[in-house]
């Protein structure tokens, strides 16, 4: 089913990555700029994040020896160091999400930017290397801009994980140059299995463990069976709590029982592909953007 698949290290038949958006507490200050002091058990449920659940996941995935990505806001970074440092420590990569779990739809592209520089400031000064990836705060619901890409590939970032263009990995492209595209899959995102929470607007019947771990390994078989890969958007206040957690393991023994499978950082995974794509190894399907200089003109409201 995939026409062109990626030539992954050492043969394997699938790439798989684990990522984590690590928001803490600053999606509630964006979701509730004006109140959220006030808004406590909601604080609570996010500070779970970077001061229990990150170390709970760090723990179980160092057993396998499995690298992680980390997407964290700057807010959080600057607010929540020990859960940084638990990362780095670890060897794990941190990526940009953003400063304060912000809207990108919602600013103008100079402020875009200025969002999009002090993010890779503070990356830069706590990991002493520049953030190779990015994904967009508002992932569920559109965040990226139609300045977004153009942003990033002026800023020299080498992948993206934002889009949902493709099963593998594909590349972006302007007038101003390229970026790689890793896209996502919706089904591999916990927020749709796990979160019913009125402060961001979800209201979805929560799944059991058991339930959400049969659709992930559903999308890692298919993707195993015709040589794609898998990547997970997983948030440690949703998927880091004890019975989601603990579904996690049998898992990752799936994974490595099936064999042939490459475990990879997102950095890793977009550095082998921009080598494949150098080598001439292998060719991308390109997509130009941005897709459209404006909205489609409505004819028929035009008749009206």
């Amino acid at each position: 089913m995939i026409k062109n698949p990626i030539p992954w290290p050492n043969g394997a038949r699938c790439a798989v990555a684990f990522t984590w958006d690590v928001d803490a507490d600053s999606a509630v200050h964006a979701a509730r700029p004006d109140s959220a002091d006030n808004h406590v058990a909601t604080l609570s449920f996010m500070r779970y994040d970077p001061e229990i659940a990150v170390p709970r996941i760090i723990d179980l995935f160092r057993r396998y020896n499995i690298p992680l990505t980390f997407f964290v806001p700057g807010w959080t970074i600057e607010n929540y160091p020990a859960a940084v440092d638990l990362m780095l420590k670890n060897s794990h990569e941190i990526a940009h999400h953003g400063y304060l779990h912000h809207d990108n739809n919602a600013m103008s592209r100079q402020q875009e930017m200025e969002v999009l520089r002090q993010g890779i400031e503070i990356i830069t000064r706590v990991s002493g290397r520049r953030p190779l990836g990015y994904r967009t705060p508002m992932i569920s619901s559109n965040g990226v801009s139609r300045h977004t890409i153009d942003l990033l590939i002026e800023q020299g970032f080498l992948y993206d994980t934002s889009l949902y263009g493709d099963d593998i990995p594909y590349v972006l492209h302007n007038d101003k140059g390229s970026i790689i595209e890793i896209p996502c899959i919706q089904g591999l995102g916990d927020w749709y299995h796990y979160m019913s929470w009125c402060d961001f607007g979800y209201s979805a019947a929560i799944k059991s463990p058991m339930h959400a771990a049969d659709v992930f390994k559903a999308e890692f078989d298919a993707a195993w069976e015709y040589k794609g890969m898998w990547m997970c958007v997983w948030h440690p206040s949703v998927s880091g709590r004890l019975a989601r957690c603990t579904a996690i393991e049998p898992l990752i023994k799936y994974m490595i029982k099936k064999g042939d499978v490459w475990f990879a950082s997102m950095s890793e995974i977009a550095l082998h592909v921009r080598e494949v794509i150098s080598s001439g190894t292998w060719r991308p399907r390109i997509d130009q953007v941005p897709y459209y200089a404006s909205p489609a003109p409505d004819a028929a409201a035009k008749e009206r």
